[in-house]
């Protein structure tokens, strides 16, 4: 069984392989966290200590002793009104006004399946793959019950949380925060490892000493955001790659989030982390309900490389649903950096007859198709065929493409509009915008107001008319801005936010049920909604609109700490690169491309008969190599911030073939000779390297590596395949 339970004591542990996490109703009710570690067959309670701390408040209860306070006591759910002056979970305010709260143990449920949840998404299980531990939590006066939810997946070392909130009492409240999860440490030093960045440059690794001060992480964008990413690590001070402590919390929501460390004045570590509740204020009526995102959590001893791992393995199983697994990969063109907005039938044909000698597989037809859109001033918002521009019927281009042998794909913005639209002049009010004020401008676009249900299902009429005109495979899902003016005629603000993430997920749903053999893109700018959310209903996401190679080294290994190479959308592009304006070599641009999901954003026309050439190779070696990428797991080899080179292997899960990838992305005078070191081998077995044909042992190429000879150019690179003899 995943979870055992002391009923005398009111114990509650989660075991999975390899750890175990512990949690207490103690005599007065409140539940404590007693332990998130090793996996162990004890219990933890004796870690529980009661001292008179000065201006650590007390309950009732226990007033007299002095010894006893939810100030200093490890939780599982803090709440605003007991006594704890730390980072809280939950809050929530009364009828009259006040914010306060006692939440207090009722009961239990457990069931052998995995919980659901309302209109958000959450980490899917077949029969015996999970189970379920439900926990009651009561506040007496006000009638508001607190449903902490356990999802424990045994064989994955992963547990997930999330929150049911229903106001089971006779007045309304309002909840300000409820977030996912919470983590209490006793002690112990941690670092918060996070991923910030900024549009063009996402997921940069940065470690942050918690210190005694609140570090605190997010977004109020009304998405996951650029600047930083909904997934964290809490690490011990001394945790590296291969060893260490640490704890992964991933939140699987795409709009705005929290994530707070600190120190208290004991030396104990909390983190919390959940869905922002900058201007989020959600009544509830009695009866009502709100569900919060699902957290996904894991620790290991073994530092970030096994965190990685499991990571990666989850979401390919549980959350991501993919319509082409388990088929032959698909290499696609997209016509955005090849073309613009400047393109018509002849423009995307002659792209599909050069991606068909190419030996590419899907075209992808990017902004400007439809409405009156020739720059990003107009049009949006009007989801109908231009085809005065094309030249034709969109199903006559869809056609025209597929006698060339390559499917079709095609761009949309579903959740925003230009003011220079039919839609705009028609539906003024479908937009957020607060009466009496100008908008806020981004992208000269305003956002339509997904949290009602007539915008969604009109948006979703208008682009189904669109997909019904031929045989589309491909769907690029965009959103180019945040969330300024919160304003809607049928929401009061608080809860506008939350709505329309919920309206969000709704509409990708529909479009999933619909066209079930659809292949969706989620991007938003690039990477600004890069979540385990968007996940669950688009199995790859774009990257970063940055296609910089050099950029994309950084990018792509922040992002795999988290997440696996077949959810990251990544293609080569042209140089001078149309973001920075950096030269690298074909090369170079096709091995760093090849860590996801592989295409080319370039106008094929411009190529020599040389570069065609080695674009043929790239897709021929991608083709060999997709399982493994896919599938395989991934190894980062080196830091590429410090090392001067960026090295990663895909290794087969029973270490008999591995694909080591690596460019330099520092050259200076003198280099020296870099060894690169492979991970996941057996040491036993002797390996033949596909390009060399020469044979290694295993245990050299992981204790002693491969030699990188310095060359006379920037990003100078390699790819090797190895396999065991």
């Amino acid at each position: 069984m995943s979870v055992l339970i002391d009923q005398k004591k009111r114990i509650f542990t989660l075991q999975t392989a390899h750890t175990s996490y512990q949690m207490q109703a103690d005599e007065l009710g409140y539940l404590l966290h007693l332990y998130y570690g090793p996996k162990t067959d004890g219990e933890a309670d004796y870690l529980l200590t009661f001292l008179d701390r000065g201006f650590s408040g007390n309950p009732k209860e226990k007033a007299e002793g002095k010894s006893y306070s939810l100030d200093v006591l490890p939780q599982e759910y803090p709440f605003k009104g007991g006594g704890d002056y730390r980072s809280i979970a939950f809050c929530m305010e009364n009828a009259d006004g006040t914010q306060c709260c006692d939440l207090r143990y009722r009961s239990y449920e457990l069931e052998n399946k995995k919980y659901r949840l309302p209109g958000l998404p959450a980490a899917r299980a077949e029969e015996g793959e999970a189970q379920t531990l439900e926990i009651l939590l009561e506040d007496g006066p006000s009638g508001v019950e607190v449903r902490l939810l356990y999802g424990v997946y045994e064989a994955e070392d992963m547990i997930t949380r999330s929150i049911l909130i229903r106001n089971g009492g006779k007045a309304p409240v309002v909840i300000r925060r409820a977030a996912s999860c919470c983590l209490d440490r006793l002690s112990g030093s941690y670092d918060l490892v996070h991923f910030h960045g900024r549009h063009t440059m996402e997921r940069q690794f940065e470690r942050t000493r918690i210190r005694h001060a609140l570090t605190s992480i997010g977004s109020r964008r009304g998405m996951s955001s650029h600047d930083h990413n909904p997934a964290v690590i809490l690490a011990a001070r001394e945790s590296c790659e291969t060893a260490g402590e640490v704890y992964g919390s991933m939140l699987a929501y795409s709009g705005g989030f929290f994530c707070e460390a600190e120190k208290d004045r004991y030396e104990q570590t909390r983190l919390v982390m959940g869905m922002t509740d900058d201007q989020f204020a959600y009544p509830l009526e009695p009866g009502e309900e709100l569900a919060a995102p699902e957290c996904i959590l894991t620790f290991t001893e073994d530092g970030f490389r096994t965190l990685t791992h499991r990571y990666h393995d989850f979401l390919r199983k549980h959350v991501i649903r993919d319509p082409r697994k388990g088929k032959p990969a698909q290499v696609l063109i997209n016509s955005w950096e090849a073309a613009y907005f400047n393109f018509d039938r002849e423009t995307i044909l002659r792209l599909a007859d050069g991606a068909a000698q190419l030996g590419m597989d899907l075209l992808v037809m990017d902004d400007g198709w439809f409405g009156d859109r020739s720059d990003d001033l107009h049009g949006l918002g009007d989801w109908y065929v231009n085809e005065k521009k094309l030249g034709c019927s969109l199903g006559e281009l869809i056609a025209e493409t597929e006698r060339r042998g390559l499917k079709f794909g095609i761009w949309i913005e579903p959740e925003m509009v230009n003011e220079n639209s039919d839609l705009f002049r028609a539906h003024p009010d479908w937009v957020l915008r607060v009466p009496g004020r100008e908008p806020v401008y981004s992208r000269n676009q305003l956002v339509l107001d997904f949290s009602r249900k007539e915008v969604r299902e009109s948006i979703f009429g208008s682009i189904c008319a669109v997909l019904d005109q031929g045989r589309i495979a491909y769907l690029k899902w965009d959103y180019n801005r945040s969330i300024a003016d919160l304003y809607s005629a049928e929401r009061v603000p608080g809860k506008i936010l939350y709505d329309y993430i919920l309206g969000l997920y709704e509409f990708l749903e529909m479009l999933e049920a619909r066209y079930p053999a659809l292949v969706i893109e989620g991007c938003s700018g690039g990477g600004g909604r890069f979540d385990a959310g968007m996940l669950a209903y688009t199995p790859q996401i774009w990257c970063s609109d940055n296609t910089d190679a050099g950029d994309r080294l950084l990018i792509q290994y922040g992002t795999s700490f988290f997440y696996p190479a077949v959810s990251v959308g990544a293609h080569v592009s042209a140089v001078p690169n149309h973001q920075t304006g950096r030269v690298i070599d074909l090369k170079a641009r096709g091995i760093t491309a090849m860590a996801g999901t592989f295409g080319y954003e370039l106008d094929p026309s411009g190529l020599s008969e040389e570069e065609k050439e080695e674009v043929r190779t790239q897709i021929r070696d991608f083709r060999r190599y997709a399982p493994l990428i896919a599938e395989g797991d991934y190894y980062r080899l080196s830091d590429p911030f410090t090392d001067g080179i960026a090295a990663w292997a895909f290794v087969a899960k029973d270490g008999k073939q591995a694909l080591l990838n690596y460019v330099t992305n520092q050259n200076h005078a003198g280099m020296d000779v870099k060894y690169i070191r492979l991970a996941g081998l057996e040491r036993e077995r002797m390996y033949r390297c596909a390009q060399t044909g020469r044979i290694y042992p295993g245990s050299i190429l992981m204790g002693a590596g491969i030699p990188v000879m310095p060359e006379m150019k920037d990003y100078a690179s390699g790819q090797y395949l190895f396999t065991a003899e």
